[in-house]
């Protein structure tokens, strides 16, 4: 015999003994009578002991059952408001979120945005880890990310948020010195700064906007970085090119710090994504997280135009 209760055979018989019958303990739980019926039985051979009189047109309780029915029916009772908690709280927006987002972008724009975030759910809180290493979100444990990518992975759920493209850009005090690269292979000549983070051989892959010409090459420069933060002040200082996703170019090109070169050449434009596990019984708090970003960063001050 197993040493856990039988805990559907006591809600059933505690149904039963509420509602004075099997049928109607049976459409008040939506299951068969028989189901019912061998569920009691069931419960009666496991206490030795019968819980119901049945004759062919009434059904009581005997002594037995009346020592257990009111305790029964305490435990359903118990097991209902536990599901109905389960079910606000699952609907409610309330809980932790682990959250990941890239280190620039998340320092940069959603930081800024967590304070109106915590007012309009206060009953939330927010775990977010910044940087530039997609995080595994299943191994890790994360609930959702924010994603600068070319999605690929089909295991994950992703929602766009907007387009992210990509500039390649000099100083105005760079491009006076030593000239205006007019196709992507003249950037051989330049200083260009790189990521490390991508690979062990970042490559800028170019194709001209109206011929459809391919052309890549791979950046060499005098400093490599792990983030934006350790590319973009020896850019600013008129030493170096780069390549910068929009949120990061945006300013600095508004500002006319910083100057888009190559223009007649695009590169793979990217997207910004809510990147979650799975949308099975996704939880109202990662809901409401998702619209709020939407509703937040599609039109930023992050887009070039």
């Amino acid at each position: 015999m197993s040493k856990l209760p039988d805990f559907e055979g006591l809600a059933m018989f505690a149904k039963v003994a509420e509602e004075g019958s099997f049928a109607a303990a049976a459409a008040a739980m939506g299951v068969s009578v028989a189901t019912v019926s061998r569920a009691v039985t069931r419960l009666e051979e496991r206490l030795g002991g019968r819980l119901f009189n049945r004759t062919s047109r009434r059904l009581a309780l005997t002594d037995y059952g009346h020592s257990l029915a009111e305790r029964a029916g305490q435990m359903f009772a118990v097991a209902e408001e536990a599901e109905d908690f389960a079910r606000e709280t699952s609907s409610r927006p309330r809980g932790l979120i682990k959250l990941a987002a890239p280190l620039s972008f998340g320092s940069r724009w959603v930081a800024p945005l967590l304070p109106e975030f915590f007012r309009l759910y206060p009953d939330i809180s927010v775990d977010l880890h910044l940087g530039d290493a997609h995080a595994d979100l299943i191994g890790e444990g994360f609930d959702a990310a924010l994603r600068i990518a070319i999605m690929e992975d089909s295991s994950l759920v992703a929602r766009l948020i907007a387009p992210v493209r990509r500039f390649v850009v000099a100083s105005p005090a760079y491009l006076s010195r030593y000239g205006y690269p007019q196709h992507p292979h003249d950037l051989g000549a330049h200083q260009c700064l790189s990521y490390m983070s991508r690979s062990k051989h970042d490559v800028w892959r170019f194709t001209n906007r109206k011929s459809g010409e391919e052309s890549a090459i791979t950046p060499s420069g005098m400093l490599r970085g792990t983030s934006l933060e350790a590319l973009v002040p020896a850019v600013l200082a008129g030493i170096a090119i780069t390549e910068l996703p929009e949120f990061a170019a945006a300013q600095f090109l508004r500002e006319k710090q910083l100057e888009a070169i190559l223009t007649d050449w695009r590169l793979p434009e990217g997207g910004l994504y809510f990147v979650t596990p799975s949308n099975r019984a996704r939880a109202a708090k990662i809901k409401v997280l998702a619209d709020f970003f939407v509703s937040r960063l599609t039109a930023a001050e992050w887009r070039a135009d």
